[in-house]
């Protein structure tokens, strides 16, 4: 068995809700998925399922980004709060870029912490859903009304 520092794995709150039935339904989806990564992780050191899990998880939140920028663009969310718009943007193309890195270094056979790659993943969840989403979830239900 393979000796990986255990840390707490994100846990679905109900202060992570935003009100937004889709967004709420795949962010519930993100955070059973990083907690069962950190099972398996924990349990098997085996790089193909790292590479995997690494994909499988860049594949649904890329999907979980369109949902989210799909909506703003119907809601005009760029022009009501441009500055939020744009961040929110910035922070899904940052986390896409880290998540592709790690998935290039683990291709190209280089070893890759699952510590550190779980900490990041459960950290900016945890960060983007508490603070920028639920901005733009206020900001939905009020055009949604």
């Amino acid at each position: 068995m393979p000796q990986i520092e255990h840390f707490q794995a994100i846990e679905w709150e109900e202060s992570m809700a935003t009100g937004i039935d889709s967004i709420d339904k795949q962010h519930h989806y993100l955070v059973e998925t990083l907690q069962e990564m950190n099972t398996k992780l924990l349990d098997d050191d085996s790089e193909i399922l790292l590479s995997h899990v690494v994909k499988d998880l860049l594949g649904y939140a890329l999907m979980h980004f369109e949902t989210e920028e799909a909506l703003m663009q119907r809601y005009d969310y760029a022009t009501a709060c441009p500055e939020e718009a744009q961040a929110h943007i910035a922070q899904h193309r940052d986390f896409s870029h880290q998540v592709v890195t790690v998935r290039d270094q683990l291709r190209e056979g280089q070893k890759v912490s699952r510590v550190e790659i779980l900490r990041f993943l459960n950290h900016w969840l945890r960060d983007h859903v508490l603070g920028i989403d639920q901005s733009l979830g206020r900001f939905l239900r009020e055009k949604m009304r």
